[in-house]
């Protein structure tokens, strides 16, 4: 049986989230159109993650303190991008998450940390490649298992698509 977390997000002082990964590919921007748009919809928050990647390099002299700070404050920046774009396309003031570490385990600790989530958006690659890897990783092997649902977001929509689907 899995452990899933109760979410909480329709209890009186609670608010529902989309929560959208943001990372630098391409179809990024779809998931984040569609996170904000449907949330805006819905009267939803969002919730817009970003994970740096840890420095591959010893503890030496503080060196890794400081890419790790560099690696953070890079990925502060793509978010701020990016919340920018959503309060001018929905009107959507996401909060901002920077977590450390990979991917996958940043994702499911952030909806273990936060009840209120209770959809993590995705934006599927349009390569030959598939879907990409977080998509195929999430969406594919641990699907039947996630503790919320997953919205894959073509990487091929238009914003204008997007936001006819979204609301």
């Amino acid at each position: 049986m899995v452990d899933i977390t109760r979410r909480r997000s329709f209890e009186a002082g609670h608010r529902l989230k989309f929560m959208v990964l943001v990372d630098e590919t391409p179809e990024c921007d779809r998931a984040v159109h569609f996170a904000v748009r449907r949330a805006a919809r819905l009267g939803a928050r969002v919730v817009m993650l970003a994970v740096a990647e840890p420095p591959d390099t010893l503890e030496w002299l503080g060196v890794g303190d400081a890419m790790r700070a560099e690696a953070e404050a890079e990925t502060m920046e793509r978010l701020e991008v990016l919340a920018a774009a959503a309060r001018r396309a929905a009107g959507v003031d996401p909060e901002l998450v920077v977590r450390t570490g990979e991917r996958a385990d940043a994702i499911l600790a952030q909806i273990h940390e936060d009840a209120d989530i209770g959809f993590l958006v995705l934006a599927a690659a349009t390569g030959t490649d598939g879907p990409g890897p977080l998509v195929s990783t999430i969406a594919g092997r641990s699907a039947g298992s996630f503790p919320v649902p997953i919205v894959i977001v073509p990487g091929a929509l238009s914003e204008a698509e997007i936001t006819a689907l979204a609301g």
